[in-house]
């Protein structure tokens, strides 16, 4: 593993487990504590990590969430291709909830112009997208509008789903962990996530790689609410193996293979 590759591999980490000792990162990436100290120093200079003593922790508060559209760049082709199986999922004349976020809305641009049903969406973004599709009947909450994430949120956007029963769910989340469950950046968002889940018979969760165990500020459900996880990450992952023993149906998206030049 080459110097680069490895600092990125740092920054990642650090991300989703919000430190790391300098001891175990030696020995995770078989280099010296020296190598370890010195990698450290340049991602501290570059902004991306924070030297303490004995290892370093993630810049990134728990509560930050970089606006939907910058998200909407990261694991770009991992999230096409979970909203693209996410809308193979979809059957004609079903009512879903399609929650906020970059990899919801990859799924509201799969659904095939020929499929007709009925989605609840208290995301701007995508409530235009859905209306680009000519069978979709669209129905969009109400309440506030969140700047950067185009959501809506408050007890409008809470209200707007009570007494529906809804065939399925699909959730954005910005981490996933089997002990502090699914977990969100914003405290309002969450709110409104709880009543989505509260009316879908099947929760749907759609997640690239980089959310899997990783823990972001407010809880918004336990793991075991999950029926279906779509995701990119390797069955082979600890936290994709213990949400299994929890019964969650893990469907992966392989990765995209490159050409040979």
């Amino acid at each position: 593993m080459d110097s680069k590759a490895r600092r990125t591999i740092i920054v990642e980490r650090l991300r989703h487990e919000g430190e790391a000792t300098i001891a175990e990162m030696a020995a995770d990436y078989g280099t010296s504590e020296m190598t370890i100290r010195r990698d450290l120093e340049l991602l501290e200079l570059e902004g991306l990590a924070r030297r303490v003593r004995g290892g370093a922790i993630s810049i990134q508060a728990r509560g930050f969430e970089p606006p939907v559209l910058q998200r909407s760049a990261e694991q770009a082709e991992a999230k096409r291709r979970i909203g693209a199986a996410a809308a193979a999922a979809l059957r004609p004349n079903e009512t879903i909830i399609l929650d906020v976020g970059s990899t919801a809305h990859q799924l509201a641009r799969a659904i095939p112009d020929d499929l007709a049903i009925t989605a609840l969406t208290s995301s701007l973004l995508i409530a235009t997208e859905l209306a680009t599709k000519p069978l979709v009947r669209t129905i969009v909450t109400g309440g506030v509008v969140r700047q950067g994430e185009m959501s809506l949120v408050g007890a409008r956007a809470v209200d707007s789903f009570v007494d529906l029963h809804c065939d399925a769910v699909f959730l954005g989340v910005a981490g996933i962990s089997v002990e502090a469950g699914l977990t969100e950046y914003n405290l309002d968002d969450a709110e409104v996530k709880r009543a989505a889940i509260a009316s879908g018979r099947r929760r749907i969760v759609l997640a690239d790689a980089s959310k899997i165990g990783r823990v972001a500020l407010v809880s918004v459900a336990p793991a075991n609410v999950i029926d279906v996880l779509i995701t990119n990450a390797a069955p082979s992952n600890e936290t994709i193996q213990r949400l299994r023993e929890l019964d969650v149906e893990v469907i992966h998206v392989e990765p995209v293979e490159e050409e040979s030049p």
